[in-house]
């Protein structure tokens, strides 16, 4: 528990790196900004005093803090005369140092310990819809109280990387193929439909064929962050609704690859390029990273696993070397064009078939758990209040339950229809699936930044987006109350019968 904790708390101090530290080294340009140190050779050995210009660059540089932090502590000391100008100096002092990455550390632990907390033993509520209004208060549209929204959403999304992880470790190989049906099939077909459909009503509205694809393929995803962790609240994702919903949501993750490689050059033509050449070339990336990782998992990944876990008997190295593999496999599939989110699953599902899964699910879970409350949270910063209030929340209404209603539809009938499942399951499934997901923020934006989508464009989807995101959990409830009442009317006509 220790070692999971200070890496976890390595993870959130990522937060207090200003957003230059991709670009340069932490400590960059302090060395120009002190003076030349004299040579240690021809220095006498007697002791003598070390003037504070004469200190090297870690002994003026406090641990954790830089330079901007640490010269005003001393100019408030020798400043500072009485005792309440010394504890307002104090207090002054303290909030700046506080600011940014410190602080943002701090609100988001403290979310995500208190909104659990809070939504279940006072407002009886799910903490999924804890997290979200959290966002929308704390974040950019509300009381702007987090600095870095950047790396807070990047984080954010290792929450869902972690997650599809632990949902791959739950299924072996044989499951996966025993599942190909609901995969390729059920999931092909409503992921086909709904992006025809949605097309179509683009195309009604006047936008362009490139706006159309990517409305179509963006808003016919759903979000495997929110699906799974309903269903897991619930204890449902071995059940017939479970394994239905999973297998359309793998299938979606498939989706995003010719979606994300075809965006672009849509842009480039003007909505003429062949989506041939595009497919073509996803298959080829997609070939080459689940070869990759097929390769290593059968090759390396069992012997690797059993010498750091087996011979260093250390907490440490299993929590490291199971994130490498996480991570290593998820950057491997986002780098080739996939979804980071399949890298991680394949990770899980070779993961599955070894001896050491229940000891690496242990020691992830918890990093999960939290990285997951903070995806939910970020959410919250998508949906745009003064949109809302103004006279666009009528079309921002019409998108939410358009959409919504058009998937739950699809989905059901293709369940009942094509899947063999009775119509509560069926209407359970499309209810739990009727939301947009957390790609079409990836995809939305990738459009936007090749001129497909225009700003005030972008802003609705995203809203409209998140908001059915933040209506999932009341209408999975009303899914499951309708299918119980449907179940009982149908056992109470059979004993009548009987």
């Amino acid at each position: 528990m220790r070692a999971c904790t200070l890496l976890l708390h390595s993870l959130l101090l990522a937060l207090a790196l200003p957003a230059t530290c991709a670009a340069k080294s932490r400590f960059a340009g302090i060395s120009s900004s002190l003076p030349s140190l004299p040579s240690i050779k021809n220095q006498p050995k007697a002791f003598t005093s070390t003037s504070k210009d004469q200190l090297p660059a870690w002994a003026l540089i406090p641990r954790g803090g830089d330079a901007t932090h640490a010269e005003p502590a001393v100019a408030s000391a020798t400043g500072a005369t009485t005792l309440p100008a010394m504890v307002t100096q104090a207090l002054t002092n303290l909030a700046s140092a506080m600011k940014g990455g410190k602080s943002d550390t701090l609100l988001l632990l403290m979310v995500t310990a208190l909104v659990p907390t809070i939504c279940n033993s006072v407002l009886s509520m799910s903490p999924i819809l804890g997290f979200l209004f959290s966002g929308v208060a704390l974040g950019p549209q509300g009381l702007n109280l987090v600095a870095d929204i950047h790396t807070t959403e990047m984080l954010a999304d290792l929450g869902v990387v972690l997650f599809l992880f632990e949902m791959g470790v739950h299924l072996s190989l044989p499951t996966l193929w025993e599942m190909r049906s609901i995969v390729f099939g059920l999931g092909g077909l409503q992921m086909t439909i709904t992006a025809i459909l949605v097309a179509a009503v683009a195309k009604y509205a006047g936008l362009d064929t490139a706006a159309q694809v990517v409305l179509g393929g963006g808003l016919a995803l759903s979000s495997s962050a929110f699906v799974l962790q309903l269903l897991k609240d619930k204890r449902e994702l071995e059940t017939v609704k479970g394994k239905h919903s999973f297998g359309v949501l793998l299938l979606q993750d498939l989706a995003v690859v010719p979606l994300l490689v075809v965006t672009p050059l849509l842009a480039n033509s003007g909505g003429d390029t062949s989506i041939s050449t595009a497919v073509i070339t996803a298959l080829v990336q997609a070939v080459m990273a689940i070869s990759a990782i097929g390769i290593f998992g059968k090759v390396a990944m069992e012997p690797l696993f059993q010498a750091v876990l087996s011979k260093s008997k250390s907490q440490e190295a299993s929590i490291a070397i199971s994130l490498a593999t996480i991570l290593g496999m998820s950057f491997l599939t986002e780098g080739l064009g996939l979804s980071n989110t399949l890298g991680a699953f394949l990770a899980g599902v070779l993961l599955s078939e070894t001896s050491f899964r229940h000891v690496v699910e242990r020691e992830v879970s918890p990093i999960r758990g939290i990285l997951v409350g903070l995806f939910f949270f970020s959410v919250g910063f998508e949906i745009d209040i003064p949109l809302l209030l103004s006279s666009k929340i009528k079309t921002v209404a019409a998108i939410v339950v358009g959409l919504m209603g058009s998937k739950m539809l699809i989905t059901t009938g293709l369940c009942h229809l094509f899947g063999g499942l009775d119509l509560a399951t069926s209407q359970e499934v499309g209810c739990i699936l009727s939301q947009g997901g957390e790609f079409a923020f990836v995809a939305f934006r990738l459009a936007r930044s090749l001129n497909i989508f225009d700003a005030e464009l972008t802003k609705l989807m995203l809203t409209s987006v998140s908001m059915t995101m933040a209506l999932t959990p009341l209408v999975e409830g009303v899914g499951s109350s309708l299918a119980k009442s449907m179940r009982k009317k149908d056992s109470t006509v059979v004993m009548k019968y009987d």
